[in-house]
């Protein structure tokens, strides 16, 4: 067939004009993950001020092009289960992609492990939270690992001997990969193997039995785990059967002799995110351990920890908003739709703004547990008392928030957002996990309405929290005066709405204290006040949309 075009014309036609790029967002990075006025405002007001330089270094870090890469990369290249040698020994060792190594030792480095133990600074534990609100904007698997080590040592104190010759690894900021004796590494990472196929968060049905040996505090385990995170690590902590009930005991990878410890991995989980961590199933064969805490302490022991990594889960629920909320607000920034800005769209910036309030409440609550956590460590009773209940209702809400949060905002790209190479799919996939994780919502719960029957002073910390707000808002102390009575009529099955009201009055309590007026009275006029719809993205008409949007997402609107 003959061309009409000139040779002329047809030389200079564009190649691929078929293919012409416009109207799509370009990168998001690189960009500064530390521009969050809540995060820090928190970090300040929670006592780490003296953090914000290096916070703000790290989000830099978390927010280029090099660490997204590296997210990116350890969830395509997921973790291999090597069970056997080329020459037929066991070594059950799982094999990472240097990703993995790299986003591993810059979280170590920057205190998000261990450190905060060996550091006598008020507010170590409030700038280790916020770390890892920024560093988590990289990818979530890899907090796993550290959450377990910062969770371990409080645990291992209860046996001082295991703790001094341990907690000086497991609070370095060397990151040391490779199954060695631990004594002989620059640091330590820590996991925990609780539950089982019978029990999961019931570990009091555990089956695995602890025989002790002839060696004082020296145990030998036997049974299977179900749920065994991050299996490189070089120690765990593990609940077992011992002849005076449920204990825990301190389980190496590598014996002190050099010998490998009998942690035989099954398999790895097929996980519907959190791809880039391998979770395992291990068992145990004639497995050395040693004795942590009393036998048939066990759930006392550990409850140290379930603490700590509850607090990390309310933390990656808030990151993962917040990493989506800016993915969102990057989209509608450059993209148009029917002759204007996506983000100029009235209802868009609705949605915007709803998500964005619900990020900052998350953010805000986050630091406050991480500031009454901090505090708790250095002796305050009333604040250890809030922690045990506030936490508890942080991890139900925030929690259960997530995957709600990060499908709307994937919505906001549209057909984009559900495509692998945007990296949202990679992110609501990691949401439910954090409400699964340390306790399903129905057991965290429950567990607040332990606390207030069994812990003298967790409901007056609660109340008196919220009385710092009295007379600021109407629709708060309405929502107290019905959390008070619903508190006096509550039963297990109405469990849920008594911690989802605790929850929602405790984050309004924090805006209307420490948020502008406009975040403060959208939030209580939605959350509380019940002028809302049921889906994100139906503020009422009187909100001021702009002044939230543009403190919500970075460079404003």
């Amino acid at each position: 067939m003959t061309s009409t075009l000139e040779p002329a014309a047809q030389a200079s036609a564009p190649p691929y004009a078929t293919h012409d790029v416009a109207n799509q967002p370009p990168p998001l990075a690189p960009y500064d993950a530390s521009e969050d006025p809540a995060l820090l405002e928190g970090l300040r007001r929670e006592g780490a001020g003296w953090a914000e330089d290096g916070i703000r270094r790290l989000g830099l870090r978390a927010g280029s092009a090099e660490a997204q890469e590296w997210g990116e990369l350890a969830n395509r290249h997921e973790p291999e289960l090597r069970t056997h040698d080329r020459y037929g020994h066991r070594v059950d060792e799982v094999d990472f992609h240097p990703s993995w190594h790299e986003l591993m030792r810059v979280a170590v480095a920057e205190g998000l492990a261990g450190a905060p133990w060996a550091d006598d600074r008020p507010g170590a534990h409030v700038a280790r939270t916020a770390g890892g609100l920024v560093w988590g904007a990289t990818e979530a698997g890899h907090g796993c690992p550290t959450s377990m080590t910062y969770a371990a040592v409080p645990a291992l104190r209860r046996q001082p001997e295991l703790a001094k010759v341990y907690e000086p690894l497991l609070t370095s900021r060397e990151y040391d990969p490779g199954l060695r004796v631990p004594a002989g590494k620059r640091g330590l990472l820590a996991g925990m193997g609780m539950t089982e196929k019978q029990g999961g968060s019931d570990v009091r049905t555990n089956t695995t039995t602890a025989a002790p040996t002839a060696e004082p505090g020296v145990y030998t385990l036997r049974g299977h785990k179900w749920f065994t995170s991050a299996p490189m690590c070089d120690l765990f902590l593990v609940l077992a059967q011992a002849p005076g009930g449920l204990s825990c005991f301190l389980v190496p990878r590598i014996l002190p002799d050099g010998t490998r410890n009998t942690f035989r991995i099954q398999r790895l989980k097929d996980k519907l995110g959190n791809r880039s961590n391998a979770s395992s199933e291990p068992e145990f064969d004639g497995t050395v351990a040693w004795l942590v805490g009393p036998e048939g302490q066990g759930v006392k022991t550990i409850i140290e920890m379930v603490n700590c990594t509850r607090l990390d889960c309310v933390m990656a629920s808030a990151t993962l908003m917040r990493k989506t909320l800016v993915e969102a607000g990057h989209h509608v920034r450059h993209r148009s739709a029917f002759g204007a800005r996506l983000i100029d769209q009235p209802l868009m910036r609705n949605v915007l703004a709803d998500l964005a309030l619900e990020s900052e409440a998350a953010t805000t609550l986050t630091l406050r547990l991480a500031g009454a956590a901090d505090r708790a460590v250095r002796g305050d009773e009333g604040e250890r008392a809030f922690r045990r209940i506030a936490t508890a209702v942080g991890k139900y809400w925030v929690t259960k928030r997530g995957p709600a949060f990060t499908a709307e905002a994937l919505e906001c790209l549209g057909g984009n957002g559900y495509v692998e190479e945007s990296g949202m799919p990679r992110h609501y996939r990691e949401a439910p996990l954090l409400s699964i994780w340390e306790g399903s919502g129905n057991v965290n719960a429950l567990d607040v309405l332990r606390a207030l029957g069994r812990e003298p002073g967790a409901a007056d910390a609660l109340f008196g929290e919220l009385a710092l707000a009295r007379g600021a808002d109407a629709r708060l102390d309405a929502a107290v005066t019905r959390l008070k009575a619903l508190l006096a009529t509550g039963s297990p099955a109405g469990a849920r709405r008594l911690v989802e009201l605790m929850a929602l009055t405790l984050q309004a309590s924090l805006l209307v204290r420490h948020a502008p007026p406009a975040v403060a009275d959208a939030f209580c006029a939605t959350r509380l006040g019940g002028d809302w719809g049921h889906a994100f993205g139906t503020l009422p008409d009187g909100a001021d949309l702009d002044a939230i949007v543009g403190r919500g997402l970075p460079g404003g609107v």
